[in-house]
């Protein structure tokens, strides 16, 4: 018998329950009618450590919810308290959304019976599932990196009352907007059930973002309200527009946080085999939210790999990113790229064509591990980094940025470049405020503006945030599209996060992950026109040529690197920190990428023995 728990079974007589509690007395599994009026059936313990319980009379659209008494030590990884009310791990679905309460925090016989806070586990009844399909996605595509509310809940085609919603995004407005971009892929931020941290209801503030799961099947409520089917068809008319959906998972910690956190779910039933603590005990917090999920753990890895399944078979996603990457991979003595849980995720029959994401670091020991995810693609900070501090004027950057534009071959390993190329995503400034703030402006968050980095390697053109003067909006917008157009001229695949196309502002707020308001919402009706056509045109370019989507390492044979006047860059032009000028070209293709990093305008010789005039501070594709 499988260790770990499952998801509720219909069966003739009602449904079977398992769940996972090694260290428990006793479990029971609580029912909900429709008044909340509570009952409660005791659960049997198997050899495993799974308890069971078949309930007759219950079908789909019933609600539950488990209550687990023993010892209670929480200094030795014991939280049983049947004043809790614990969500099932394996819950295919919630009845409404986590709300922080203190209560929910409160140690074992002070704060009460929690029933009337916590959302209960919904069992569902199969559905149909789409036929297994290849991904919809290629490496060397363009991944557009989306949050699911803020996309359209101000976005004027978009029903009112869808607005906000998975469903919002097979708006015929919403696919024809990402097809003019020539979207492969859009990535979903979380969009599993999570819950705020606990500083932010006083603060007026909720969890924006979600990056605080609590269940890692059930969809958050309030941005899937018609739950997997909304998903599973939403996900269908995409695939019909050829655009991929991915998901962004965080299995590297959950929202029951630190040792003052609350008991909602792992923690309640097995808080020693689920979470990673030190030999003393104490909890291990690789993450910065107070837990660490033990991600090789066989009860944990089982758990992962089901999830990740549930999406592909049920609603037909194509990818998943992975929030904090080496935690997937965190053994005792650090990180392994050939740890158990990423065989098992390669060697998965239903996984194992999936396109694989790692965000590559986290605050662990050895957190840093770009270019150490064999067969996945990866976010890649040094080509962010190394591209703004070009354009933001650093000396001797030429050689940094002629290698990440061409796939940052000196980062991976094989025949292939795995990167994924972006400039701005979700945690940061937008690609229109990296032109703008010199510094984070973050005082709506409440932590006195301290939260967020505060080197983002940005300029602002000669004054701090908002102005009137032409001049500085002028030379914003040309560094925008320069960027833009350095993205879209990169080979690889790329990323870019929902409204940089158009200018998309956050005042500022480089960590706005609380900003559930017109801050972090995608403004459709404050567009930049001009930057939004640019980067229709730069699109349209990039599907044009292939060698920008080519993932494989590139040869002697396939580009010629140039000097302005046509000439093959020396050794001593490659060297000078002052040179801000190449061009690249493809001679298969014909296309040659004049870059103008200086001040001053310069004509630009072309192999083909034409001339060319590139205005300061560009990138301009020819061909």
């Amino acid at each position: 018998m499988s260790r770990g728990g499952a998801a509720p079974v219909l069966t003739q007589a009602g449904a079977h329950f398992s769940i996972w509690s090694p260290d428990a007395d006793q479990l029971w599994l609580c029912l909900f009618d429709v008044a909340d009026r509570e009952t409660r059936l005791p659960m049997l313990r198997d050899t495993t450590g799974n308890w069971h319980v078949e309930a007759t009379g219950v079908g789909a659209g019933a609600r539950y919810g488990v209550r687990a008494d023993g010892p209670y030590d929480p200094a030795a990884g014991l939280w049983f308290d049947p004043d809790k009310l614990l969500l099932d791990p394996y819950a295919q679905a919630i009845d409404r959304a986590f709300v922080y309460d203190p209560a929910l925090a409160a140690p074992r016989g002070a704060g009460g019976d929690t029933a009337r806070l916590m959302p209960k586990g919904v069992v569902t009844a199969p559905l149909a599932t789409p036929s297994p399909t290849a991904p919809c996605f290629t490496p060397g595509g363009l991944i557009y990196e989306l949050h699911v509310r803020g996309f359209t809940m101000a976005h004027p085609d978009v029903p009112p009352q869808q607005r906000g919603t998975i469903a919002a995004l097979a708006h015929p407005a919403v696919i024809a907007h990402l097809k003019r971009l020539h979207v492969s892929a859009i990535e979903l931020m979380p969009i599993n059930a999570w819950i705020d941290e606990r500083h932010l209801g006083p603060l007026g503030l909720t969890n924006y973002w979600g990056y605080n799961p609590v269940n890692w099947f059930a969809l958050d409520p309030r941005l899937a309200p018609g739950g997997m089917a909304e998903l599973r068809d939403t996900v269908a008319a995409l695939h019909d527009a050829g655009i991929g959906v991915m998901l962004d998972m965080v299995y590297n910690h959950d929202g029951e946080s630190d040792v003052l956190g609350p008991t909602l779910s792992l923690r309640g039933l097995d808080a020693r085999g689920y979470f990673r603590h030190a030999p003393d005990g104490r909890l291990i917090n690789d993450t910065g939210t107070g837990n660490s999920i033990a991600c090789n753990a066989p009860v944990v890895r089982r758990m992962i790999l089901q999830s990740l399944r549930h999406f592909v078979e049920v609603a037909g996603i194509d990818g998943f990113r992975f929030d904090l990457g080496p935690a997937l991979g965190r053994m005792d003595d650090g990180y392994d790229p050939n740890a158990p849980l990423l065989q098992e995720m390669r060697a998965d029959p239903v996984l194992a064509d999936r396109v694989m994401i790692a965000e590559p670091w986290d605050i662990g020991p050895g957190g840093y591990q770009l270019g150490r995810f064999p067969g996945w693609l990866e976010w890649n900070d040094r080509y962010r980094d190394d591209m703004r501090r070009f354009w933001r004027g650093d000396a001797g950057m030429l050689g940094a940025f002629a290698t990440r534009l061409t796939g940052s071959a000196d980062l991976f390993d094989g025949i292939a470049t795995r990167s994924i190329n972006f400039l701005a995503a979700h945690d940061g400034f937008t690609l229109a405020d990296l032109t703008a703030y010199e510094q984070r402006h973050n005082i709506a968050n409440g932590e006195q503006g301290r939260d967020g980095h505060g080197e983002n390697l940005s300029w602002n053109n000669g004054t701090e945030g908002p102005t009137d003067d032409p001049a500085i909006g002028a030379a914003r917008r040309h560094d925008v599209k320069a960027l833009l157009s350095t993205l879209f001229c990169s080979r690889d695949t790329i990323m870019l996060c929902a409204g940089d196309e158009f200018g998309r502002s956050q005042q500022g707020n480089n960590n706005a992950y609380a900003q559930d308001n017109a801050i972090s919402w995608v403004d459709w009706d404050g567009r930049d026109g001009e930057v939004e056509a640019h980067a229709f045109a730069l699109a349209q370019l990039r599907a044009r040529h292939a060698c920008l989507r080519d993932t494989r390492f590139l040869t002697d044979m396939d580009v010629a690197w140039l000097d302005e006047a046509g000439a093959p860059l020396t050794v001593g032009q490659w060297e000078d920190p002052s040179r801000r000028r190449l061009a690249l070209h493809f001679p298969g293709s014909g296309l040659t990428l004049c870059l103008n990093g200086a001040d001053e305008a310069c004509d630009f010789h072309l192999p083909d023995g034409s001339m060319v005039a590139v205005a300061a501070r560009s990138l301009l594709p020819v061909g």
